[in-house]
């Protein structure tokens, strides 16, 4: 649905392409979420572990600036990864205000089975697109991402 904003077609064309953006994006999370409730995961959460699965071991404020949430919300998803047996944490020798997060083997495990399942998924919701769509729009929401910054 497009905006019913009666301002100037610049003003409107710009609140449309965010509607469905954020409706878009809405979507996607809604659909994938199904296959994290199965593991009874969150999106915060299998990004946490997919970034240690990838990267190895880094601090908790790391996790969060690449994920972009802040220090609270990270604290609560590490504590909860913690609890399951999926990461454990400990403190940097280095700066002790820190805690560095690495995934146990049941963490390793789980993503082991949960990955190949959910990029499968995504690429079947993707596939509506063509290669040169999927290109454009990482493209156009890299653009959107990396000027966000700047602000």
């Amino acid at each position: 649905m497009p905006t019913h904003y009666t301002g100037d077609e610049r003003i409107r064309r710009a609140l449309d392409a965010y509607i469905k953006l954020s409706r878009a994006r809405k979507t996607m999370g809604m659909l994938t979420g199904r296959l994290l409730a199965d593991y009874n995961l969150t999106e915060s959460q299998l990004g946490t572990l997919e970034s240690l699965y990838y990267l190895g071991p880094m601090s908790q404020k790391d996790i969060g600036d690449k994920m972009l949430v802040t220090g609270g919300n990270m604290t609560m998803v590490v504590k909860n990864l913690q609890k399951r047996g999926l990461v454990c944490r400990e403190r940097d020798e280095d700066d002790r205000r820190q805690f560095i997060v690495s995934l146990t083997p049941e963490g390793r495990q789980l993503l082991d089975e949960l990955f190949p399942r959910h990029v499968e998924y995504i690429s079947e919701l993707m596939s509506i697109l063509t290669p040169e769509e999927m290109d454009r729009l990482g493209e156009l929401c890299k653009m959107l991402g990396l000027q966000s910054r700047e602000d």
